[in-house]
């Protein structure tokens, strides 16, 4: 597939899911428009939009943090972009290794009504 042949939304952007290629960790989720694609095929190392900031910004360029690009797929319907990694150092701004290290409360809640309506 083109890359032309992605389907953008309407700002111009693709999500892109970041995993570690050799243990499949989930480390962040990004996105990219046509130029950040561009420049991370080219590199061979991850450039993204950032849509606070309004500009694109290559991963560990400050901190050192890269991320080698392994593969890139896409999904089935072309709108989403995972981009298979070697990372070097931390995913995250936080210092953590993931973006995502924190649990969302209100599981336990979730089964509880469902083992209640199972009754």
């Amino acid at each position: 597939m083109d890359v032309d042949e992605l389907k953008f939304s309407k700002d111009g952007l693709i999500p892109a899911i970041v995993q570690d290629h050799k243990n499949g960790d989930v480390l962040m989720l990004a996105y990219m428009n046509r130029e950040s694609l561009r420049k991370t095929l080219e590199s061979g190392e991850t450039w993204f939009w950032s849509r606070s900031r309004q500009e694109l910004w290559h991963k560990g360029e400050t901190s050192g943090n890269v991320q080698k690009v392994k593969e890139i797929r896409y999904d089935c319907d072309a709108d989403a972009l995972l981009v298979l990694v070697e990372q070097i150092g931390v995913a995250c701004h936080t210092g953590e290794r993931s973006c995502f290290y924190r649990t969302l409360e209100g599981l336990k809640t979730i089964k509880k009504r469902e083992n209640a309506t199972d009754s």
